[in-house]
């Protein structure tokens, strides 16, 4: 049994230097840890703890009860000698393989959750870059809009000015045809009341005409008589 004790302490120390130093190893060590704790690994491992508690346990009590009789009989015989220091070594082993258990199970449960703690830190930073790439699209494309409404009020403000310029070209044309149409309006004016004094005088030139050729008739048929 101390053979058998020795070696598995021999193998817990070298599991436990595998999980301690990043080799490849460890990776097949930690995936074979973690089948063991699944389905029926942990009833296993807890039966065999148990188990080796309770050997532990009777070695304990064989070393007191051997204590008792060799206080009893006031000196320790040979046989005794050697069962306690056999009870000893085992009590001694078996507490100690009890102890680099509970140690590789710490050192297993803490890897994974640094493996999570990892993972989740990756994750993190994967959205949190997706987030600073998202903004600094956003950003770019802002930028874009921001250019692009730049150029189109550059462009509004030129047609504007152009349809300004237009405008005003327009009332100056405006205006030099309101004054040319005033200007014609006053001629036409003018004409009107020239037109009018000619007609009057024409009248009175008929009228005139009239009263000379009435005065010749008269004076015409005055020298007949």
């Amino acid at each position: 049994m101390i053979q058998l004790l020795y070696s598995v302490i021999l193998g817990q120390m070298v599991l436990i230097l595998t999980l301690l130093f990043k080799t490849p190893l460890r990776k097949l060590v930690i995936i074979s840890l973690d089948r063991v704790k699944r389905g029926q690994g942990p009833v296993m491992v807890k039966t065999i703890g148990i188990t080796v508690f309770v050997v532990l346990i009777s070695s304990v009590y064989s070393m007191v009860k051997i204590q008792q009789r060799t206080i009893e009989t006031g000196a320790l015989n040979p046989t005794d000698q050697v069962l306690m220091s056999k009870h000893m070594l085992e009590a001694s082993l078996m507490g100690f393989m009890l102890f680099l258990s509970l140690m590789i199970d710490r050192l297993h449960h803490y890897i994974r959750e640094l493996r999570l703690l990892r993972k989740t830190m990756e994750a993190t930073k994967k959205q949190s870059r997706g987030i600073e790439d998202g903004k600094s699209i956003n950003a770019a494309a802002e930028e874009n809009k921001t250019k692009n409404l730049g150029s189109e009020i550059a462009t509004l403000k030129t047609k504007i000015k152009k349809l300004e310029s237009d405008c005003d070209a327009k009332a100056k044309e405006a205006k030099t045809a309101e004054t040319e149409a005033e200007a014609l309006k006053k001629q036409s004016e003018g004409f009107l009341l020239e037109y009018d004094r000619l007609l009057a005088e024409n009248q009175d030139l008929r009228t005139q005409l009239q009263s000379i050729e009435q005065g010749l008739s008269q004076s015409d048929g005055k020298k007949s008589m």
